[in-house]
């Protein structure tokens, strides 16, 4: 796969207030009226994501119990900021297959949120997003899930240079505990390794799934048992290394993005998409 070991050097004055950015969104207390529970273990999550993504570079922002429609405009205006190299947003809520809710129980479109970054100023930079919410009622019993229809129907609305880790597969429940999510504690377990920080973003979320996947079980009466497995979607072009130091091996540089393999002048626009 291309790689491009100078992609992050800039030069000028303009470029040394851009960094990475993170945006944590997560919803643990909804509006009065709304059937949907507090989720307590929300806070948790995005105050270690908050502590670890500082001190990796991020420029970090958190936005909490946010309506469905403050979430979308959120992300509309988020798409079109100035970044580093790479953007990584957390959603953080309950949710269905395709969406998550705002605290006043309306939904958010996934498909929605990810063409707001099929734009020309996000089209040379590496997405990432984390989506901690069920995706369904269905408990996993740790027997494997075909979800390959569901992921190509998908990543029709994902852009190019982006990957999508949702903490479930399509249809099954993800799991929060008052001390957090399994799934982003366990991605800030891991990137506080030191090893794994350099690692290639594939190969980082790979080793997220199996962390979760062969770790947790849960536990009480009715949830003996029950497992959870990440799923990940992606459409990079290009080796990514978001959470690396600059100068570490493999490190906090970016590979080469499918337009830059293209002579500038062969190069066609591309509409941003409309879910």
């Amino acid at each position: 796969m291309p790689q491009w070991r100078g992609l992050m050097e800039h030069s000028g004055e303009s470029h040394k207030e851009e960094r990475n950015r993170a945006v944590l969104v997560s919803v643990a207390q909804f509006d009065p009226g709304v059937t949907l529970g507090r989720r307590p273990g929300a806070k948790r999550d995005t105050k270690k994501l908050h502590n670890i993504l500082s001190k990796l570079g991020f420029k970090v922002k958190i936005h909490n119990d946010l309506s469905a429609d403050e979430i979308d405009q959120l992300f509309h205006k988020e798409s079109r900021r100035p970044v580093n190299d790479c953007f990584l947003a957390v959603l953080s809520s309950h949710g269905e297959e395709g969406c998550v809710f705002g605290a006043d129980g309306k939904p958010v479109r996934l498909s929605k949120i990810f063409s707001y970054f099929d734009n020309e100023c996000m089209e040379t930079k590496a997405k990432l997003f984390l989506i901690q919410a069920c995706r369904g009622d269905a408990l996993d019993d740790g027997v494997e899930v075909d979800s390959a229809t569901d992921s190509f129907s998908q990543q029709l609305y994902v852009p190019v240079d982006t990957a999508v880790m949702y903490a479930t597969a399509p249809g099954y429940g993800a799991f929060m505990h008052p001390l957090g999510s399994v799934f982003l504690q366990t991605f800030c377990t891991l990137l506080e390794e030191e090893g794994n920080r350099n690692l290639e973003l594939t190969r980082l979320m790979t080793r997220l799934s199996h962390r979760v996947a062969y770790t947790f079980q849960a536990k009480g009466p009715d949830l003996d048992g029950k497992k959870e497995m990440p799923c990940l979607l992606t459409r990079l072009t290009r080796e990514v290394f978001p959470f690396a130091k600059p100068g570490k091996e493999g490190g906090a540089v970016a590979g080469l993005s499918a337009t830059s393999l293209v002579h500038p002048e062969n190069t066609r626009t591309r509409a941003p998409s409309i879910s």
